[in-house]
């Protein structure tokens, strides 16, 4: 396999491991950046660009990265609460009326953060085309009866998440969240990421599909304990209610569904895009602003739920919106805050070693929170920080 771009003295073992990743886990299509005190050392790129065709991927391909999304749209909340127009501990339905019904009623902003709102499922699931409607589904998620008190446990929100936040978003603002998004994160940061991807991009994605990693992967394959994978095999558990808000599950690779925007789930972005966001909230990128103030980037990793996830049913860490460190989601340190996306995407950052990181690929497995690409190359990047020290 040839792997193109380039890496900063020092960090040559991220560059063995995204080789190997293609030699020994199968990857068919990926691309890994990796930002240091706001400075580029890894931007690499290799395979194809479509999982099932054969045209090169290049610099600048993009891919849908799934629930990575949701670590941009809780940037959305956390700046408008940095710049003094979102209140963190307020009621929802201070800013969205219809909120307060069915026992919603005390949820704070902040419990939409942590994943504490308790309402993870629809009991009418919506369709892929409901489900990009806004409108829809904030209509749903607002008539939802919660399935335990709002504050008091925590559960992942894989797909209502998107319009929680997105209707908050455009309460709060006037303006849809994708457009919030461009405008205020994306192209200040110098970003390629988009949640909604503009028809003038649509030739940049390359399509995603379901791919097996191989039999030689040996003990790095993923084998989810007994419980879990229960969890998703029983459709009545909130685990397949979860995960299917929407259903059927909707083609990714439909250009409608890509133009949605759905923070949750359909965020399309490069390696250096997903890095160089987590690079912009924690200091400057190449010598641009920072998106974070220090205290803003201790709300989103200061943790708010510990513990048994009743929806992932492992133990999950959350802080304002994005996954902490722990065992169901390696990143580099204890310090470390970011979000995977179901089956490979991964964007984190690690204030203390001043380390970004962004991984997508074309391939999806059936890993929910730690693939073992994204965990390879984190391990190579901690080496190289090691080798460094």
């Amino acid at each position: 396999m040839d792997v193109h771009g380039t890496v900063a003295g020092g960090f040559e073992p991220v560059g063995e491991a995204f080789a190997a990743n293609f030699d020994r886990l199968g990857d068919r299509g990926a691309a890994v950046a990796v930002y240091r005190d706001g400075h580029k050392v890894v931007d690499l790129w290799g395979g194809t660009k479509d999982v099932d065709g054969s045209a090169p991927w290049e610099r600048g391909t993009a891919q849908i990265v799934r629930s990575a999304t949701k670590g941009v749209a809780a940037a959305v909340l956390l700046l408008l609460h940095q710049r003094g127009e979102l209140d963190l501990d307020a009621p929802v339905g201070a800013y969205w009326p219809e909120y307060k019904t069915a026992g919603k009623e005390r949820t704070r902003v902040r419990d939409l953060l942590a994943h504490r709102a308790g309402v993870p499922v629809l009991e009418r699931p919506l369709t892929p085309e409901q489900a990009a409607d806004p409108v829809l589904g904030a209509a749903a998620v607002a008539a939802q009866a919660p399935v335990w008190e709002p504050g008091t446990d925590h559960g992942y929100h894989a797909q209502t998440y998107s319009w929680l936040t997105g209707e908050l978003v455009l309460r709060v603002t006037g303006r849809p969240i994708g457009e919030w998004i461009a405008r205020e994160i994306a192209e200040p940061a110098g970003a390629d990421l988009w949640v909604g991807l503009p028809e003038r991009e649509t030739g940049r994605a390359g399509r995603v599909g379901q791919t097996e990693a191989p039999r030689s992967a040996g003990e790095l394959r993923t084998r989810p304990k007994r419980s879990v994978a229960e969890a998703y095999a029983d459709p009545g558990s909130l685990t397949r209610r979860a995960f299917a808000a929407i259903s059927p599950l909707p083609d990714e690779n439909e250009p409608a569904y890509r133009a949605a925007a759905l923070p949750a789930s359909n965020g399309i972005a490069t390696a250096d895009g997903l890095a160089r966001f987590y690079a912009a909230l924690i200091g400057e990128v190449d010598g641009g602003r920072r998106l974070f103030t220090p205290a803003t980037m201790e709300l989103a990793r200061a943790e708010h739920s510990f513990g048994p996830d009743r929806v992932l049913v492992v133990n999950t860490r959350f802080g304002l919106g994005y996954m902490l460190h722990g065992s169901a989601s390696p990143l580099l340190g204890p310090g470390s805050f970011g979000h995977p996306g179901r089956g490979g995407a991964l964007g984190f950052a690690d204030p203390e070693s001043g380390i970004a990181f962004g991984y997508v690929t074309n391939g999806f497995r059936t890993s929910v929170t730690a693939d073992p690409r994204a965990q390879a190359l984190i391990g190579a990047v901690r080496a190289s920080l090691t080798s460094l020290a």
